[in-house]
């Protein structure tokens, strides 16, 4: 049954109805906004990916610092930086390619003359290649220190007389000023150097007519360092006018609690 013309809507109706007009970018502005949302959202997932792993990061760095405070023997918590983005592979790998440690105003344990810790103005360390097996055991591929130890916490470390003062007087010699009585200003010239693996000698080599007596443990004393880890051994020591400079580097070392 075929249906007639089609009448046109009487004009009260379509005053009511009037008909809509189309927007031709409405549905292309709908089109354009999922590409951005999933932009957003992929942004968003990074940033919170990138927080965690920092946080990660943080939190290891503190219990580093405490496991290598106890292994060395510090007086305090160093500050620990593990080197590297992201940091969750190398933690599920347990295997990190560089850490940093740094420390001020430090006290070890030291073997010496005048049997007091040895003071530590500062130190810096690089770990290159560190692994952890188990709990207690970290193997490391290179390990490079330095440490700078000013005169006076040398002196004390070595013993040596109240009244000698020392101060730098070359690459590798110390000015050993005496100020007691009858020998206000005279000093003598020691020479600092490395005694094996984990010691400094420090030796005079020009008394400048000073007794022995006045230069008492002066005359020849070593400090030795015992909290090194194993396979790491002083490289070399300079004078520096802030103090000694001790530098020491080994490979294939083992750090353990």
């Amino acid at each position: 049954m075929s249906s007639g013309p089609t009448r046109p809507l009487p004009a009260w109706r379509q005053a009511q109805d009037p008909p809509r007009p189309r927007v031709p970018g409405a549905r292309a502005r709908r089109r354009r906004r999922g590409p951005l949302t999933a932009v957003i959202t992929l942004a968003v997932l990074v940033a919170l990916l990138v927080a965690s792993d920092r946080v990660a990061n943080a939190v290891a760095e503190n219990v580093m610092a405490s496991k290598i405070q106890s292994s060395l023997g510090l007086s305090g918590k160093p500050a620990v930086t593990i080197e590297g983005f992201p940091f969750w592979t190398q933690l599920a790998a347990r295997d990190f390619r560089a850490v940093d440690i740094a420390a001020s105003n430090e006290t070890v344990d030291a073997a010496g003359a005048g049997g007091v810790p040895l003071q530590i103005a500062s130190l810096s360390a690089t770990l290159h290649g560190m692994h952890i097996h188990g709990r207690t055991s970290v193997t490391i591929d290179q390990f490079s220190a330095a440490a700078l130890v000013t005169f006076a916490a040398l002196g004390s470390a070595g013993g040596i007389p109240p009244g000698i003062t020392l101060s730098a007087d070359g690459p590798d010699r110390v000015k050993a000023t005496v100020n007691v009585a009858g020998l206000f200003g005279d000093s003598a010239v020691a020479q600092v150097s490395p005694a094996g693996a984990d010691a400094i000698n420090v030796r005079v080599v020009d008394a400048g007519g000073i007794p022995a007596s006045a230069l008492g443990t002066l005359a020849d004393f070593t400090v030795r360092i015992p909290r090194l880890p194993a396979g790491v051994s002083i490289q070399a020591v300079s004078v520096t006018r802030q103090g000694v400079r001790v530098t020491a580097a080994g490979h294939d070392t083992t750090l353990s609690q």
